[in-house]
């Protein structure tokens, strides 16, 4: 079959039904799109899954399907590369009465220049904008986290996967301006110094977290 960005979901007498995952930035999404999501499904008697990775699975669809539910969605994939930035998850900061600091239009941003970058390994990042941390921020390759005092810091390492590790704090005290370039930063290095298929917390703990906060730090003027 063509690349049609779909996973083979189950075959059952024979028969294969596919998945497909529409990228929504952040998992912000209009009423439009939602719509258009809903009818995509209706017509091709899709099943609708609400993922972790804030995110819209229709599945139980048909091979021959694949091509004309892109065409009708006229969305873009949310995983073209598997070893990749794979999504950007963004907490409801601007209109929650718990958040030290507006991240949405941070997250925005990271998703916009980062999101699908090729890395050595499936990388997650997630923005939130307090130490509640939702969106498990902590179990991501890559937090960026609000503190009590609206100052940003950086968690780097975490997984929930099937090595579960818990994130180091790389740096606290910093700016926004100075996390998105902490985030650009640490992806560069990762990239140009991991092995391939080394996530970034077997990586890290390859090196030290001391190595790898030195060398970071090297990088960047804070």
């Amino acid at each position: 079959m063509g690349n049609f960005y779909a996973n083979l979901q189950k075959i059952k007498n024979g028969k294969k039904t596919y998945g497909i995952t529409p990228h929504i930035p952040g998992g912000f999404l209009t009423p439009e799109t939602l719509i258009k999501i809903g009818e995509a499904a209706k017509k091709y008697n899709g099943v609708l899954k609400i993922t972790s990775g804030q995110r819209i699975l229709i599945t139980n669809l048909k091979e021959e399907d694949l091509e004309n539910i892109w065409n009708d969605l006229g969305m873009q994939p949310a995983v073209k590369t598997q070893n990749s930035v794979k999504n950007v998850e963004i907490c409801p900061a601007n209109f929650c009465k718990r958040s030290k600091y507006p991240t949405i239009g941070l997250g925005m941003k990271i998703s916009n220049e980062f999101h699908g970058m090729e890395l050595p390994c499936r990388t997650k990042i997630a923005v939130v904008g307090c130490r509640n941390a939702c969106t498990s921020a902590y179990s991501k390759d890559i937090g960026v986290i609000v503190d009590m005092d609206g100052k940003f810091f950086i968690t780097v390492g975490g997984s929930a996967g099937f090595y579960p590790r818990t994130s180091d704090i790389l740096i606290k005290d910093i700016s926004e301006n100075e996390a998105y370039n902490m985030i650009k930063t640490v992806l560069e290095y990762y990239n140009e110094n991991a092995q391939m298929g080394e996530k970034l917390g077997h990586f890290i703990d390859r090196i030290s977290i001391e190595k790898f906060r030195e060398d970071i730090l090297g990088l960047i003027n804070l």
